[in-house]
C-alpha cells in the first residue's frame, strides 16, 4: 500500500475513534435521506403484492433509523406517509373486501389499521414539531392559530398527518375522545389547501370529497362542495388519478342513491391509464381495485 494510502487510512481510523458518534449520525442521516427520498420508486411500481410484502420491513427500517436520528424530518415524513398508506391499502381495504366472508378477520384488520394510523399521526406531529416547536401542544385548543407559522415545505407532513388522523377517526366511530379531534384534522387539511393546493396532483381535494360528501348536511357536509373538490382534483391531475372518481362515487353517489353516476364514475376510474402518470401507478392500482370491488357490490348498495 502506498505511503499516502496508509496515511489516509490511519487518519480515517483516528477520525472514527475520535468522532465515532458524529460519523455514525452522519451515516444514519445519509441513509435516512436516501430512504426518505426514494418513495417515487415505490409509487411507480406495478406489483401491489410485492409492495404489500416489502413495506413492513421498510417501515421498521425507517423506525430503526429514527431511533438513531429522532429529528430527521425526511424519515418522519416517510414514516407518516408509509404507515398511513400501508394501513389503508393493505389493511383497511382488505377488511372491506373480506367482511362478507370473514367478519372476525375484517374487525381485526380494521383494529390494526387504526393503530397504525395513530402511529403515523404521532410521527407526523413529531415532524411538524421539528420545524415548529410547540405546534402539537397548541393544535387542540386553537388549530388555526397553531398552523399559521407553517409554510409550503410543510405541506406533505400536514397532509399525511391529516390523512392518518382522519382515517383513525373514521375507524373509531365509538371513540368520542378521538372524534372530538375532527376540527383539528380539518384545520390541518385546510392549511394544506392554502399552502399547496397542487400537492400530490390535487390529492388534498380527495380528502375534502370524502370530508364534505361523507357527512350529512345537518352535520356540516355538502354534496355540492364535494363535487367542486372533485372537479378541482380532476383538473389538477389532468384526469390521471383514479382516486377522485372513486371518492365521489363512494362519498356522494351512494348517499344520493345515484347508481348511474356511481357506475359511470367507477368506470372512469378504471379507464385511467396506469402508464400516463408513472408516479401515480401504485395509487391508481389501489383505487382501481376498490372501484372493481364497489362495482361488484352495486346490487347490494342500491335499492332499485
Amino acid at each position: 500500500m502506498p505511503r499516502q494510502r496508509v496515511a489516509m487510512a490511519l487518519a480515517l481510523s483516528g477520525a472514527l475513534i475520535a468522532g465515532g458518534c458524529s460519523l455514525r449520525q452522519m451515516a444514519v442521516d445519509a441513509v435516512g435521506n436516501a430512504l426518505a427520498g426514494g418513495a417515487s420508486g415505490w409509487a411507480s411500481d406495478d406489483d401491489l403484492e410485492l409492495i404489500r410484502d416489502a413495506t413492513p420491513f421498510a417501515l421498521k427500517t425507517i423506525e430503526s433509523l429514527l431511533a438513531e436520528s429522532p429529528r430527521h424530518r425526511g424519515l418522519l415524513l416517510a414514516a407518516t406517509s408509509g404507515f398511513t398508506q400501508y394501513a389503508y391499502a393493505f389493511l383497511q381495504s382488505e377488511a372491506d373486501f373480506s367482511e362478507d366472508e370473514d367478519l372476525a378477520r375484517a374487525i381485526a384488520l380494521r383494529a390494526r389499521a387504526g393503530r397504525l394510523y395513530l402511529r403515523a399521526r404521532a410521527y407526523g406531529l413529531r415532524g411538524l414539531e421539528v420545524g415548529h416547536p410547540g405546534l402539537a401542544g397548541r393544535l387542540p385548543t386553537d388549530p388555526e392559530a397553531a398552523l399559521v407559522p407553517t409554510r409550503r415545505e410543510d405541506a406533505a407532513l400536514l397532509y399525511w398527518t391529516a390523512a392518518a388522523w382522519g382515517a383513525a377517526i373514521s375507524l373509531a366511530k365509538d371513540n368520542s375522545e378521538l372524534a372530538a379531534d375532527l376540527p383539528v384534522v380539518e384545520a390541518l387539511a385546510r392549511r394544506v389547501l392554502a399552502l399547496d393546493e397542487g400537492f400530490g396532483e390535487g390529492a388534498i381535494h380527495d380528502f375534502f370529497i370524502a370530508f364534505e360528501g361523507g357527512r350529512p348536511a345537518a352535520g356540516g357536509g355538502s354534496a355540492e362542495r364535494a363535487r367542486r373538490h372533485f372537479q378541482r382534483a380532476v383538473e389538477l391531475s389532468r384526469g390521471h388519478r383514479a382516486a377522485p372518481f372513486v371518492s365521489l362515487a363512494e362519498a356522494v353517489c351512494l348517499a344520493e342513491q345515484n347508481r348511474a353516476e356511481f357506475e359511470a364514475l367507477l368506470h372512469r376510474a378504471l379507464a385511467v391509464d396506469l402508464e400516463a402518470a408513472p408516479g401515480q401507478r401504485l395509487a391508481n392500482q389501489v383505487a382501481q381495485r376498490r372501484a372493481r370491488w364497489l362495482l361488484s357490490r352495486a346490487d347490494d348498495l342500491f335499492l332499485d
